[in-house]
């Protein structure tokens, strides 16, 4: 039987067309370039279906409201299809990417990710070659994971960040290796998959409520407990802190911690990430890290920025108790961290 793969184009650079000098997204656009094009009608893709939002967005726009209609959306044709391609702006594709793996739980398909740095207007671009390893993927591997399917790399969808603003090999995955290489053949790493429990069974929809609750501050040196104790305001809820090295944070100024401190005391959840690409967080290495771990910052071993938000968000919309939510920030979810 022909695979059917479902097709959520929310918007981004790939259905762009250039307008008084200017890229931005056209309604239709895309789907009358691939009708024109021979390439999408060749016999070996499957079947797809595009579903086009409306208003398509550039991704700088995307909210936690739409991470929620792209999951819902999924679901909502979930038993229809074999596959899915989410397109996408790649400039916050990550946290996207990252929100899907969160609230669609029970996942059983493969939901891919995928865009361009050029449009596949240009005659130079690499939305075609995105877009074909996209439904080719989807249809015909059984890789049950939301994904980022960028420059021939299939990545785990909740371990990305965009690295390079202006070249094809835009996305990395700092911390974990590739889900699949996309050369001569497809290479897929069956060890590092996360296949399904037995039965499967329906997949679980559990939406991210609207911005607000969730932040993340950079540090930087010199920073002012001022500054933090404005950020950690209510109705913030989470917070995502952005140390240095091994997850480290001053401790010659005692307002600092006293201000961590005292937002913690009152249900603020803090975890630790570190402005690093590589390497993990480790609470216990320096005096200035276990301070943090102390007055009870969590560790974010070496979840990426984008998904330690993503995941805060997603556990403090469905679960209610705090201490629940502290233990599973730590715990590996999707795949999302690796602990010592």
């Amino acid at each position: 039987m022909t695979k059917k793969v479902y097709i959520a184009y929310t918007g981004g650079t790939i259905g762009m067309q250039r307008v008084n000098g200017r890229y931005q997204p056209i309604p239709n656009f895309l789907q009358q370039l691939m009708a024109d094009n021979l390439a999408f009608h060749h016999p070996e893709l499957p079947q797809f279906t595009i579903h086009q939002y409306d208003p398509l967005l550039d991704s700088p726009n995307m909210t936690p409201g739409d991470w929620s209609r792209i999951a819902t959306d999924i679901c909502d044709h979930y038993d229809a299809y074999d596959g899915f391609i989410v397109l996408h702006g790649t400039d916050t594709m990550a946290y996207t990417a990252s929100a899907l793996a969160f609230m669609l739980d029970g996942l059983g398909k493969p939901v891919i990710c995928t865009g361009s740095q050029i449009p596949l207007c240009e005659i130079r671009n690499d939305a075609q070659d995105n877009l074909i390893a996209a439904l080719l993927l989807a249809a015909n591997y059984a890789i049950p994971e939301v994904c980022l399917l960028f420059h021939s790399h299939l990545f785990r969808g909740c371990r990305v960040v965009k690295v390079d603003a202006d070249g094809f090999d835009a996305f990395e995955s700092p911390n974990c290796p590739l889900l699949a290489t996309l050369g001569i053949d497809v290479e897929v790493d069956w060890s590092l998959v996360k296949r399904p429990s037995l039965p499967i069974s329906p997949i679980n929809l559990q939406t991210i409520r609207e911005p607000g609750e969730v932040g993340a501050l950079r540090l930087y040196p010199g920073m002012s407990a001022r500054i933090l104790e404005n950020v950690l305001q209510p109705p913030l809820r989470g917070l995502v802190l952005e140390t240095y090295g091994a997850g480290n944070a001053p401790t010659n100024n005692p307002d600092f911690l006293r201000v961590l401190a005292e937002a913690i005391e009152h249900g603020v959840v803090i975890v630790d990430c570190t402005q690093c690409l590589r390497g993990t967080v480790d609470l216990t290495k320096y005096a200035t890290g276990s301070a943090l771990a102390d007055i009870g910052v969590l560790s974010g071993y070496d979840m990426t920025p984008e998904a330690a938000l993503t995941k805060l968000a997603y556990l403090l919309s469905v679960e209610s108790n705090l201490d629940v939510v502290k233990v599973k920030m730590q715990q590996s979810l999707r795949g999302e961290l690796t602990r010592p």
